[in-house]
């Protein structure tokens, strides 16, 4: 599996033969791409719909949309979207096979405005866990698995359900604080999805979320924890291995 940061909250993630691009928004400033410099990728997953994550989701159109039904409408009339998962996109619990990946949308702790209007709902926020193998309780250890967690606060699903069943190898989780979880509930979070790799993301967009992302490598420290930190180079691949 290999993944690749753009800034914010975009990943792309490519699963054998199959791309993925979760929440396109290259307004940002760790990255220098263009929506334009991106090739289409066979899906778009799109976490919630506040702008600073589906802003760019229209460059994209062509892909097959993954989201909430009530996203996956919005996206179809505002962006041009014909293609979504089971027609009308997906919801929490759900497991999708999608090319070589498998992708389960989880909860995460959030609002969900559509863009910014906050009169607008978009469902629930979620979080995905994207996966080469389909999960089951049985434990695969050839399966190589990342979990996204989108904008979300420390939740308690993390340590009950997330990590000891989805079982990701590595986590992206939001350190930006004021509107998600800090560098500390951060590195708790990590702790309890007891993952090997751990990517700091949504910080540094604007004023309110600035972070110093070596901070968040000190708390993951301070937890015990066996995660190690990434603070990667927006734009540069990160090979994923079980």
């Amino acid at each position: 599996m290999e993944l690749t940061w753009h800034g914010h909250s975009t990943w792309h993630v490519t699963v054998g033969e199959t791309d993925l691009l979760i929440d396109p928004f290259f307004d940002n400033p760790k990255t220098d791409l263009e929506p334009a410099d991106v090739d289409t990728p066979d899906y778009v997953l799109l976490t919630h719909g506040h702008a600073d994550h589906i802003a760019d989701a229209g460059a994209f159109s062509e892909a097959t949309l993954v989201a909430t039904p009530e996203l996956v409408s919005y996206c179809q009339e505002e962006f041009g979207f014909e293609d979504a998962v089971g027609g009308m996109g997906m919801n929490l619990g759900g497991t999708v096979e999608c090319g070589d990946a498998y992708v389960t949308m989880v909860r995460a702790d959030h609002t969900n405005g559509i863009m910014t209007e906050n009169d607008a709902s978009g469902g629930m926020p979620a979080g995905f866990v994207v996966s080469d193998t389909k999960p089951t309780q049985v434990a695969d250890e050839a399966a190589t698995t990342f979990y996204h967690a989108g904008d979300t606060s420390l939740m308690t699903e993390m340590r009950e359900v997330i990590g000891p069943y989805l079982e990701p190898d590595a986590a992206a989780v939001p350190i930006g604080d004021h509107f998600t979880m800090g560098p500390w509930q951060a590195a708790v979070a990590v702790d309890w999805l007891d993952v090997d790799h751990a990517f700091p993301q949504h910080y540094d967009t604007f004023p309110p979320i600035e972070q110093d992302p070596e901070d968040f490598a000190t708390e993951v420290r301070a937890t015990g924890g066996i995660a190690e930190v990434h603070t990667l180079e927006a734009d540069e691949p990160f090979e994923l291995e079980p």
